[in-house]
């Protein structure tokens, strides 16, 4: 049976709070393949012996004189060969599709012109002198033994962006295309959190977005992991209950400010949900 892995979790001990992290990783010489579901984005850089990895669309080999890009997905890895030393080494550093975005941000003209290109899945670009002095540096930092301060995490990955716009710019598209999905899902985030208590329709909140109704549901699934549907009767019902609990608002004043258009689908969406009618959450709640 396959092991499988979430990264950068299963490194980091816990769910990651970061947006970059650096680790390290060594395996004791070639292993079977390896379910490997990445939850950031992911630039490898062996440092001793060969990787191969499937992704949905690719399979890429990489061994020390090359570095790897992954983003977020499902992908299968295995440690083919093991270097001089008998093991398997690399470093690495995770960044979330946010961070992306900020780095975007950051330096607007290193976005290329045009439309975002799909997001690709895997890439491998050779390493030069520089890298090589990058990765050491990234060494360096992990042997102090301190834990690293988000800042310089985050100027590290700069530094490399930086780099590989100058030398090799015809990544940009590549991770163009991952900060972009991350743009688009803040769109949505923005506009949903802004309407969710009003009386709008998904129809309504995919034109806000500009975008149609099949796309703003896509992406609102991988934002949110649920349907919008679904999503705006829980925010609405749980926004509902918290009113009803301060005990300022009757249920026939609170049913209007949430969204509802009419008192009994409010009343019946609720007591679905609670149990009770809103009248009878609001007198439980005030006495106890």
């Amino acid at each position: 049976m396959e092991q499988h892995y979430n990264l950068p979790q299963d490194l980091v001990g816990g769910q990651p709070a970061g947006e970059v992290y650096i680790l390290r990783h060594t395996s004791p010489g070639p292993n079977h393949r390896t379910q490997i579901t990445l939850h950031y984005n992911l630039f490898s850089f062996p440092l001793e012996g060969e990787k191969w990895v499937l992704h949905p669309v690719s399979a890429l080999r990489v061994d020390a004189a090359q570095f790897l890009l992954l983003s977020t997905g499902n992908c299968l890895m295995s440690e083919k060969r093991a270097g001089p030393g008998g093991a398997f080494r690399s470093t690495m550093l995770f960044f979330t599709d946010a961070a992306l975005a900020a780095f975007f941000h950051k330096y607007p003209e290193l976005t290329p012109p045009g439309p975002a290109q799909p997001k690709a899945p895997a890439a491998t670009f050779p390493v030069d002198d520089f890298l090589r002095n990058f990765v050491l540096s990234l060494n360096l930092l992990l042997e102090a033994g301190t834990a690293l301060p988000p800042s310089l995490l985050q100027l590290k990955l700069e530094e490399l962006l930086l780099y590989l716009a100058r030398r090799y710019p015809q990544c940009l598209p590549t991770l163009r295309a991952l900060a972009a999905e991350t743009t688009e899902s803040l769109e949505i985030r923005k506009v949903v959190e802004a309407h969710a208590d009003q009386p709008i329709t998904v129809e309504d909140l995919a034109f806000l977005c500009n975008v149609s109704v099949s796309t703003f549901k896509r992406r609102f699934g991988r934002l949110y992991g649920t349907t919008p549907n679904k999503w705006l009767v829980q925010r609405r019902l749980a926004t509902a209950a918290d009113l009803l609990r301060q005990g300022s608002l009757k249920a026939s004043d609170v049913y209007y400010r949430v969204g509802y258009q009419n008192m009994s689908s409010f009343i019946q969406s609720f007591k679905q949900t609670y149990g009770v009618t809103p009248k009878k959450f609001q007198r439980q709640s005030l006495n106890v």
